[in-house]
């Protein structure tokens, strides 16, 4: 299973992640829906411009999945 579908996450695997991850072992895995929270909490933090690909797919599987394709970030 490829890191986009994974039951866990690690934030550290993608770099906007890993900088929201900064209060937390950004190397532990986290669950699929943490993830999303935390994109979806702080996502005023997230610089958007410099997203890798692996990890704008990322939120938007995550969005798709837990935001039923609605997502309360711009």
């Amino acid at each position: 299973m490829d890191r986009h579908h994974a039951d866990m996450i690690v934030p550290k695997d993608f770099p906007e992640l890993g900088m929201l991850a900064w209060n937390r072992d950004a190397a532990r895995p986290i669950d699929r829906e943490e993830a999303f929270e935390l994109y979806e909490r702080n996502w005023r933090h997230v610089d958007a411009e410099h997203l890798t690909v692996e990890e704008a797919e990322l939120i938007e599987d995550l969005t798709e999945e837990f935001g039923h394709g609605h997502r309360m970030f711009a």
